[in-house]
């Protein structure tokens, strides 16, 4: 009877057990804010449509759109209801469609409060922008959607090494989005530089304020925690109505465009 050697020896890395499986979960939120904006924005809509049909003048513009005689006669959130405004069924589809596609996981990210803080900055900075640099009157939610197309830009860079490969991937689709659409607005009719404001306004805020992700714990137990809080996002706030603010009253004591 021969010896055999054993067809299974035991080796260094066979006693060893593999380590467990980590899946790390980022914070999150639901998305409240985000579908109270959208269905506050189709009611004000079907308010502007109610008031042409029946007055025969959208109301709703009237007392709240960007016109620059009016803001600077005083009427200063007219700085801010334009978001609530649209001047067709096409031009609300489109700024509701993108808010559906970009703010439900930035507001998850984000968490309520500082989801709406972003959307109303966004706005607030492309609308100062419109007032400065154009004459004619603007509505519209983009200068809050570019707002949150920055936001989202900002997040994927400041996140990048955590995020990797993917999050890179995704960041190069956020810059060609904002590209093409950038491009789509110099066409007749659009008005541009409310969504460079807006762009503007929220890669400031987020640049400050928004999630700033690490990795927390002891192996195998670790989560992800913001090392950011509502401190960072009141200073990003500051920051953007400090700058567009100025902005806003160098237009109202020297209008750039009448």
């Amino acid at each position: 009877m021969s010896n055999y050697p054993d067809p299974h020896p035991a080796g260094p890395y066979d006693a060893s057990p593999r380590p467990p499986a980590v899946r790390l979960r980022p914070p999150s939120s639901d998305t409240l804010v985000t579908y109270i904006i959208l269905g506050l924005t189709v009611i004000v809509y079907l308010f502007q449509a109610g008031t042409q049909l029946t007055l025969g003048v959208d109301l709703p513009v009237a007392f709240g759109g960007k016109i620059n005689e009016y803001i600077r006669a005083g009427q200063l959130w007219r700085l801010i209801t334009p978001v609530l405004l649209h001047g067709s069924i096409l031009h609300i589809g489109f700024n509701m469609y993108f808010l559906l596609a970009i703010g439900p996981s930035l507001e998850q990210r984000m968490g309520h409060t500082r989801f709406l803080i972003l959307y109303l900055l966004g706005g607030f900075s492309g609308n100062v922008a419109s007032f400065l640099l154009t004459s004619g009157v603007s509505v519209g939610a983009s200068t809050s959607i570019f707002g949150l197309l920055a936001a989202e830009g900002v997040f994927l860079y400041q996140n990048r090494e955590l995020l990797g490969a993917r999050g890179r991937t995704q960041l190069s689709n956020v810059v060609g989005l904002a590209i093409v659409n950038l491009i789509i607005g110099l066409s007749p009719g659009i008005d541009n530089w409310g969504h460079v404001g807006g762009l503007l306004g929220g890669l400031l805020f987020m640049w400050v304020g928004g999630p700033r992700w690490r990795v927390e714990g002891m192996y195998p137990y670790l989560q992800i925690q913001d090392e950011r809080g509502i401190r960072e996002a009141i200073l990003g706030a500051a920051l953007v109505l400090l700058i567009f603010g100025a902005l806003a009253m160098v237009g109202m004591w020297s209008p750039i465009v009448q």
